[in-house]
């Protein structure tokens, strides 16, 4: 017995170590919200006015929502914000994370969203880019500022 006892020792911190790795390397470093998508037109916005040089050139951006507004303090904060689910297996972009900037609230935003209540709303091509948009109104995000 006291001959494997060390052995039992070493495969016992070795088994800990990795799984240690593995929580830490899979875990979010980021908020969890939901996201749905609207359509131009995009202007006038809560933040710009009506000034379109304030709209990112990419299109990668978003209408914030009530959690994350904080009374217009949002307006030009930048996001990471990546689809991490949807009703519809298959939705997510795999791998896809995408940067996009507050130019409005939903609230004041000139079109409707596609589902009501989420975290932001996402320009068309900023849904696009991380999620199939004909499959669902809205998605599952992780999002990080």
């Amino acid at each position: 017995m006291s001959s494997t006892w060390p052995i039992l020792q070493r495969l016992s911190l070795i088994m800990i170590t990795f799984f240690l790795q593995q929580f830490f390397t899979n875990t979010s470093h980021g908020d969890v919200g939901t996201a749905a998508r609207y359509s131009p037109p995009y202007s006038p916005t809560a933040c710009y006015g009506s000034d379109p040089s304030q709209l990112p050139s990419s299109n990668l951006f978003a209408a914030a929502g009530d959690g994350i507004w904080d009374n217009g303090a949002s307006c030009g904060r930048q996001y990471l914000v990546r689809c991490i689910s949807a009703s519809q297996p298959g939705t997510c972009v795999q791998g896809q994370t995408i940067q996009i900037r507050i130019i409005d609230s939903v609230g004041s935003a000139p079109s409707l969203p596609s589902s009501n209540g989420t975290t932001m709303v996402l320009s068309t091509t900023a849904f696009q880019t991380i999620a199939n948009a004909s499959v669902v109104a809205f998605i599952n995000i992780e999002f990080q500022q």
